[in-house]
């Protein structure tokens, strides 16, 4: 009774963008389907998605039914899954080779890596249906590969309930968002933690898609579209790869899928959920992010994010639309997208192969106060203080409103690098050179010691998060540049940066980088002292440092007549003089990984 009286008052709440949503939906629709091939959704009438065997039986259903459909796996899922693919192609081209041979884009659509949020997967196993049974869109693959992973995260989908997507209109039940170890595969993937995100890093480096889609549900506020979309249009996307995206967008794609009856926007990430009028900020995805990292790829992202208010139909229906005329505009013009990527491809090889000093790659970004209007299509709303919460809560009414608010889209760089020729890893630091090989990045080997000169950092000011999160405890720290010869024993692993994942090397090596593997806390126990000294030790070795060099005595009183923390601290008074005494450890904070920024010697590597 409790639980149905909850489910009224969440009801009661959608009302006002149900009847929106209704409102503005005349999608798209195919011919008729014959009733053993529509979707668990459609048999329901949108009112339930399928569970993850049910799912794998109607693929391998399409499969079976057409020799434009092969239904195979990628890798398995911490509790031991089988991660679903379906490769949908014309002229047996069901395989990377094969798909390059034919001069086909591949283009991955993926659903399910929040499977609370399903609207992707219902979407595309109906457009696959069309596609192999119905025949209404076998034009679609006459110039494209479509990889589709209905359900990527297949152990959190099976965490199936009624009461996993608080803020979401319907199904009536769906997945869980996170893994079964609560991991977030939407954070996953730099630093590569889950067996789901190894599996689709290799799978990625195997197919090298040209174009990837990823499905989701947005959370927020409440308005009158049932799609938005982000694609990284900033410079942590190469130049040929945001352009291309821009113009099959924004020129044809998003335009025909509103031509279908959809509302489409740009994510809305309002400033204040509160009051719009305070504008939107854009969005940034570092590469912990699907689009943010295949930017780092040098491919186009596009996420779709449709409206969680939206009933389920028109969610699943305005994301089957989009999808579609994605993929009607690379099959319009294919060599457009597939120059973009070899130019964005070619361009990263070059900054690897030379090092250009004056040429500095971004790593970091903030939004500036500079806007510009945009046109808000939403409803009327009122605000009041709640007797509950004691804050200042919104009531939706149904009433379109048409607003134009400020959007903050530009953005300055804070933080960048230069490419080095070569990073070199010491063999010890296991674990960052197994998520560089999980990357598909290019390793070579030292066959012996070599001592040679390297850029490298000394990080200060080191702090740690106070909560894990998404399994790691994160470091920050401030860094600063430092050149010394340094030697590196057999074994070591050379980096080159003349590769098409040079971009991905460069994210996970350089600290600054938001998403590096020192940032995600791979290399914590650099911070930590080993060795220590007691207070008796100090305190005579003090003395005779402050007898030897007047130099230090001046720097020290100074210190105490300044610095009064300093000055009523005994533990920092001798520590000041242990860190200047040759038994401080020269390694402390001292990043292990070096930057080379000339070539090698060709005699320094073990044979390729």
């Amino acid at each position: 009774m409790f639980r149905d009286s909850n489910r009224t008052l969440l009801i009661f709440a959608f009302s006002a963008s149900m009847m929106l949503g209704n409102n503005i939906m005349a999608q798209s629709v195919a011919s008729p389907t014959p009733a053993e091939w529509q979707t668990h959704a459609e048999k329901t009438d949108y009112r339930e998605t399928p569970r993850y065997d049910e799912t794998i039986e109607y693929c391998e259903k399409l499969d079976a039914a057409s020799p434009l459909i092969r239904f195979t796996t990628f890798g398995r899922s911490g509790e031991g899954r089988p991660l679903p693919l379906v490769i949908a192609a014309t002229g047996g081209t069901f395989t990377p080779e094969a798909a390059r041979r034919a001069g086909k884009a591949i283009v991955l659509v993926q659903a399910c890596i929040h499977p609370g949020e399903p609207d992707g997967k219902d979407a595309g196993l109906a457009l696959l249906r069309d596609i192999a049974i119905t025949k209404s869109r076998t034009g679609l693959l006459d110039k494209v590969v479509l990889l589709f992973i209905p359900i990527y995260n297949t152990d959190g989908n099976e965490r199936f309930g009624r009461y996993n997507r608080i803020n979401q209109n319907g199904p009536d039940e769906s997945g869980w968002r996170g893994t079964t170890t609560n991991l977030n595969l939407n954070r996953d993937f730099m630093k590569a933690d889950t067996p789901e995100t190894r599996a689709w890093l290799s799978m990625w480096v195997d197919w090298n898609p040209d174009l990837f889609i990823d499905c989701h549900v947005t959370d927020g506020a409440d308005f009158r579209y049932n799609i938005s979309y982000q694609y990284e249009h900033h410079d942590n996307s190469p130049a040929p790869v945001r352009e291309w995206l821009r113009a099959a967008i924004e020129e044809h794609a998003g335009p025909a899928s509103e031509a279908d009856g959809n509302l489409l926007t740009t994510y809305l990430v309002f400033k204040d959920n509160r009051d719009f009028t305070q504008g939107i900020v854009s969005f940034i995805s570092t590469p912990r992010y699907s689009t943010g990292y295949t930017s780092l790829r040098n491919r186009p992202g596009f996420l779709i994010e449709t409206h969680m208010l939206k009933d389920f139909r028109s969610r699943v229906r305005g994301t089957f639309d989009l999808v579609r005329h994605v993929l009607e505009e690379v099959n319009r013009d294919p060599e457009s997208l597939l120059r973009a990527v070899k130019q964005a491809d070619e361009e990263t090889i070059a900054d690897g192969s030379a090092y250009n000093p004056s040429k500095r790659y971004p790593l970091r970004f903030e939004f500036t106060d500079k806007s510009r209007p945009y046109l808000v299509k939403a409803v009327e709303y009122k605000r009041e203080l709640s007797d509950v919460s004691g804050a200042v809560r919104v009531i939706y009414g149904t009433k379109p409103v048409d607003m134009t608010v400020p959007l903050y889209d530009d953005v300055r760089t804070t933080a960048s690098v230069t490419t080095p020729l070569y990073y070199v890893i010491p063999p010890q630091w296991r674990d960052v050179i197994g998520v560089l090989r999980a990357h598909g990045v290019r390793l070579r080997r030292f066959s012996k010691s070599a001592t040679i000169a390297v850029e490298s950092y000394r990080f200060s000011d080191v702090k740690w998060a106070t909560t894990s999160f998404e399994g790691h405890v994160m470091p920050s720290f401030k860094s600063e540049p430092l050149r010394e010869q340094r030697t590196f024993p057999a074994g070591s692993v050379v980096v080159p940066m003349d590769q098409r994942a040079g971009r991905v090397a460069l994210y996970l090596l350089e600290p600054d980088a938001p998403d590096s593997l020192i940032a995600w806390g791979f290399m914590n126990a650099i911070f930590e002292e080993k060795e220590y000294a007691e207070d008796y030790v100090m305190e005579k070795l003090a003395r005779e440092m402050l007898a030897k060099d007047e130099n230090l005595r001046r720097e020290f009183e100074q210190r105490v007549a300044n610095d009064p923390k300093f000055a009523g601290s005994p533990s920092e008074r001798l520590r000041f003089f242990y860190m200047r005494s040759p038994y401080w450890d020269p390694q402390l904070n001292l990043y292990p990984i070096g930057r080379v920024l000339t070539k090698l010697d060709e005699k320094l590597f073990l044979k390729d």
